[in-house]
């Protein structure tokens, strides 16, 4: 009997602290401009000394899921020229906006003091440059994280894609080429109606893989290719402008790929960027520079196989700590600068900012890690008529709203993992970027994985696109 009674006392202790350990707190709330009473942006929102952490969306709302073991630990709320809000994470009441105050550092009373630092914004950032393998991780490293891809011409939403995905890098000194990977590990939502205006994808693909077939696309019509064919060729439009590979292991990857030949912020940055130091700010309690961009003597190239991506000038800021030169965050634009770019750009795309970029990092163990990701870019998918006959004009102005996309992908880290015993078991499974894999939805493994919270127009814009989307499957 006692034997018994042990036996279900010890069933009952070891189920408590499973609970204990595995259980979850979900946390929710909304941050604001005290000053402006507007809310904030891409607001960092995490455990304090912990790898959990998230952004806030454009409406300055998040969402957080923290295991049990941090509920006694501290919840920080922080952004860029702000004084950062502290509190534990069991004590956080999300039925009360979280407002934070502006907080400037004096940009003089700073250079007055450092008399030793660079004074000019060049002379900082290549500081910066310099400080790069110091600042960096030196060892290999898994980083979880969650991507949201959504693409829409002027009209309207033509896909939408949400996944989790483990990245991993052996290093700021080994080449990301070959040292760099993705996986998607799951995919959640899923909803692709590009399939009915991508001629020109499919154009172009023939152009570069059938080199006998001479076809332009204003011939072709949707209704004789097959569907396969055209998904082919869809694909392989997304791998070459935007592709996660693309996107970690280019030239955009501005930060982690400054050591590789030819990288935009590599040894000839001054030719292609000029910086001018703004002002300081504070972050965390910590001062950061806030240095302006600006167009060097020479046009920033991508070097973009079988896409004109050359004649763009730089714009955008950096922030830079003032006490170690780690790259904090970076706004990065390219701008159609060149006569044949710009003459590009306008006529395909309507607009001259062809590359979007925001790119941010953490400090963890003395060590910046990626946070968080923004990549925008218009795409072409269909040439439409572009002719100047003014009994066209209404029709060229439709084709227009519809020969290109604009994609974004969003990027959300949201663990760290340093353990060499985990990223080598990781390492031996096979690992694949390929977003279009279909696979079914996993309800165990999303219920408290930490993604991107939706803004309120995203919502009702997804909810339109998943309509449209069921209606024609059917």
């Amino acid at each position: 009997m006692r034997l018994s009674f042990l036996k279900y006392f010890f069933s009952i202790t070891i189920c408590f602290i499973s609970l204990q350990l595995f259980s979850q707190t979900e946390i929710k709330g909304k941050v604001v401009d005290f000053t402006q009473l507007l809310p904030i942006e891409s607001a960092s929102v995490y455990v304090q000394n912990s790898t959990i952490g998230t952004i806030t969306n454009t409406d300055g709302k998040f969402s957080l899921t923290v295991p049990q073991k941090f509920v006694n630990d501290t919840l920080v709320i922080s952004s860029i020229g702000f004084k950062s809000y502290k509190i534990s994470v069991k004590e956080f009441d999300g039925s009360v906006d979280v407002f934070l105050e502006e907080d400037i550092a004096s940009l003089d009373e700073v250079m007055i003091i450092a008399e030793t630092r660079p004074k000019t914004g060049n002379d900082i950032v290549l500081r910066a440059i310099e400080e790069l393998p110091d600042n960096l991780p030196e060892q290999p490293y898994l980083q979880k994280g969650f991507l949201r891809h959504k693409e829409r011409n002027k009209k309207e939403f033509k896909w939408l894609i949400e996944a989790a995905l483990t990245l991993y890098d052996s290093s700021y000194a080994s080449g990301a080429k070959n040292n760099l990977k993705v996986n998607i590990d799951e995919i959640r939502k899923s909803y692709d109606l590009r399939a009915v205006d991508s001629l020109f994808a499919y154009t172009s693909y023939l152009k570069y893989h059938e080199h006998k077939v001479k076809v332009r696309s204003k011939t072709l019509r949707r209704d004789t290719i097959e569907t396969a064919s055209l998904v082919k060729a869809i694909k392989w439009n997304d791998e070459r402008v935007n592709g996660m590979d693309n996107l970690f292991k280019g030239k955009l990857n501005l930060v982690r790929n400054a050591n590789v030949t030819g990288a935009l912020f590599g040894k000839d940055v001054l030719k292609t960027h000029q910086f001018k130091l703004d002002t300081v700010l504070v972050d965390n309690d910590r001062k950061l520079y806030k240095i302006k961009i600006l167009k060097g003597e020479e046009y920033v190239g991508l070097n973009t196989k079988n896409i004109y991506n050359e004649g763009f000038e730089p714009k955008g800021w950096l922030y830079i700590y003032w006490d170690n030169y780690a790259f904090k965050k970076v706004e990065y634009e390219l701008i159609a600068a060149s006569t044949a770019q710009r003459r590009r750009s306008k006529s395909l795309f309507d607009t001259l900012v062809n590359h979007k970029l925001e790119l941010t990092y953490k400090e963890y163990n003395d060590k910046m890690y990626p946070s968080y990701m923004y990549y925008e870019t218009p795409k072409l998918v269909q040439v439409g008529n572009r002719s100047s006959d003014k009994i066209d004009e209404e029709k060229a102005q439709a084709d227009k709203e519809e020969q290109f996309y604009y994609t974004v992908q969003e990027i959300l880290f949201t663990e760290i993992i340093e353990d060499p015993l985990q990223v080598e078991q990781a390492l031996k499974n096979e690992w694949s970027s390929d977003i279009f894999v279909t696979r079914p939805y996993n309800a165990t493994f999303w219920k408290n994985y930490n993604v991107l919270l939706e803004s309120n127009e995203e919502e009702q814009l997804i909810q339109d696109l998943s309509k449209r989307a069921s209606l024609f499957k059917e």
